[in-house]
């Protein structure tokens, strides 16, 4: 008789907690109107660009980008694109691109912590230093690193040469087999002090005592990291290594300055190739679905970012 009833009842449990939030919505329904500024703002910038991308995947659009000309097509562009040898090597480059920038990074970030983490005469200077390529604007980092690689004038291949390493100045960004690890250099050298910040301000959260305490134990100085220094790093390495990710994967500025894509689409990622088939040859709607294609991934990333800071946020309510 009682399970009868709990199930009888149970609907009408879940609607009055429905009517009770809608209760409440109303109640405080002048509240609102503080963030309606805000929310509209955010459907006129960013919701409806979504949307409107979403729409545009399924149409085949001019170049005029006329609503009246465009013709529905489906999924075909989709599919298109699936079956382009093309994307299969954008979609190549773009996960070497994103995984040896974020792992490079991370871990030139975490060995600069490590050191920058001692006392030591110029530890401030030095930590200045590298902080430069982080501060430094992308687009003059870009045009700096593109002298550099010259093959003519650069600094590379004058060094090269000059060493007798090389006969001629080599052409890094301006051959196939080289262009993605060279612009891949100049990313990690970039992005690597945002990790090496990320990670120093972890390390102060590490207790000196149980550091002591392992020293005092006999662990050396890999023991210590390990068992202790490391664990204690988990959670702002997770967000590191997935904000770096999210950079990386939506990274535009360095590899679309430099090379623009080239030669031969080597150094092509998503995000340029977007660029390029939208505003160099306008093909609005296998752009859109590309970027439909983009915005689902990049998604996923931001669905495991927040999971990694509430993973954080509890573990410090524990503590």
């Amino acid at each position: 008789m009682t399970m009868a009833t709990g199930l009888a009842d149970a609907p009408l449990e879940v609607k009055a907690r429905r009517f009770g939030f809608l209760r409440q919505a109303w109640t405080h329904r002048s509240d609102y109107l503080y963030v309606l500024p805000a929310i509209v703002v955010m459907l006129i910038v960013i919701a409806y660009p979504i949307y409107y991308t979403v729409e545009l995947s399924f149409f085949n659009t001019p170049p005029s980008l006329q609503l009246r000309d465009k013709e529905f097509v489906g999924i075909d562009n989709y599919a298109l694109i699936l079956r382009s040898d093309v994307f299969w090597r954008v979609t190549a480059n773009t996960f070497i691109w994103t995984l040896f920038s974020t792992v490079f990074a991370f871990i030139l970030g975490l060995g600069s912590a490590l050191a920058l983490n001692h006392e030591f005469f110029g530890r401030g200077i030095l930590r200045a230093i590298l902080i430069i390529p982080w501060v430094i604007s992308a687009v003059a980092a870009s045009y700096i690193w593109k002298w550099i690689y010259h093959s003519d004038f650069g600094l590379v291949g004058a060094v090269l040469v000059g060493l007798g390493l090389a006969e001629r100045p080599p052409n890094l960004i301006d051959s196939v087999g080289t262009v993605l690890p060279s612009l891949i250099v100049v990313n990690v050298w970039r992005e690597f002090p945002f990790a090496m910040i990320m990670l120093t301000a972890g390390l102060q959260t590490v207790p000196d005592q149980l550091l002591r305490a392992a020293k005092v134990d006999g662990a050396n100085a890999w023991q210590r990291f390990w068992h202790v220094t490391f664990p204690h790093l988990q959670g702002v390495s997770t967000v590191t290594i997935l904000l770096l990710a999210v950079s990386n994967f939506n990274s535009f500025i360095i590899p679309w300055i430099m090379t623009g894509g080239g030669p031969s689409n080597a150094s092509h990622i998503w995000i340029t190739h977007i660029y390029e088939l939208a505003f160099g040859r306008q093909r609005w709607g296998i752009a859109s679905a590309y970027s439909v294609l983009l915005f689902l991934i990049l998604m996923t990333l931001g669905y495991f970012y927040v999971r990694a800071l509430s993973g954080s946020e509890k573990k410090e309510r524990v503590v």
